[in-house]
């Protein structure tokens, strides 16, 4: 069970000198963020400079992976994630992810709203979650006569708005969401960033994007992430900035961040 602790802040989330390995190969290091509650953080950097491998270490999605191990601290309300007290089943349902690939399971748009809720033991009117769900991810309009279809059976924007709702169906208080609109055309982008900023209102949101455009837009504070070469040939990932997006991308501090938002490198 997760509580909420004395020390906990209006930072929903917050990581304390995280680092991150793969068997002996650090892959990102020294992360402090916090994340404010009701707020969209951008997670920005080149390819392998760590922001995936940081977004799941918010919902412990990294224990799926046998090799990977933390050192640090993240934190939930004040409270350690990685504790071995903390379930992270619960964890999941608190924290809950939407993929860069939509990802709908086999089953009816209904049963893809249902599944975890039954799973995790729901009580309350299925109709009436679905409804709900699929009306806050702005789904419910275009497939309320068909809840019976199956949710494959839908473009790809409308598939990442399911994939939403879905999550959103479980109840959770942060939604992460691994570059959502890479693989979606630009009318669907737009429709899925327009959703972003209805649901901060209820939820806490932090986004992975390459989209420097996308972050700019959606975003209220960005973590801009680089890479640096290691002796054995390899590299880790490294935090360079955090701040409001609109310093970032006026105004940066560092060096580096000014040459990636200007597109000298990256």
């Amino acid at each position: 069970m997760i509580s909420t602790t004395a020390a906990a802040t209006q930072h929903t989330l917050q990581t304390e000198n995280l680092s991150v390995y793969y068997g002996n190969t650090l892959a990102v290091k020294n992360v402090f963020l916090d994340i404010p509650k009701n707020q969209i953080t951008a997670l920005i950097g080149p390819s392998g400079c760590g922001k995936s491998t940081v977004l799941r270490c918010f919902n412990r999605m990294n224990d799926l992976v046998p090799s990977a191990r933390i050192e640090g601290n993240v934190l939930f309300h004040g409270t350690n994630l990685y504790d071995k007290r903390v379930d992270p089943v619960m964890v999941r349902r608190q924290i809950g992810m939407v993929f860069q690939k939509p990802n709908p399971f086999p089953k009816s748009i209904y049963e893809n709203i249902t599944f975890g809720a039954k799973i995790n033991g729901y009580k309350g009117n299925l109709d009436e979650l679905v409804e709900r769900s699929l009306k806050r991810a702005a789904l419910w309009d275009e497939v309320k006569d068909k809840l019976k279809a199956s949710g494959l059976s839908l473009s790809g924007g409308q598939q990442q708005r399911l994939c939403i709702a879905r999550t959103i169906a479980i109840d959770p208080e942060v939604i992460l969401m691994d570059e959502p609109c890479s693989a979606l055309d630009p009318i669907s982008t737009l429709r899925v960033e327009e959703l972003m900023n209805e649901l901060k209102e209820q939820y806490t949101i932090v986004i992975v994007t390459h989209n420097m455009q996308q972050a700019s837009r959606v975003s209220d504070k960005t973590a801009f992430f680089n890479a640096e070469a290691t002796e054995k040939g390899g590299k880790v990932g490294f935090l360079v900035e955090y701040d409001e997006t609109i310093r970032i991308f006026t105004d940066p501090r560092e060096e580096k961040t000014r040459d990636y938002v200007s597109g000298r490198f990256g």
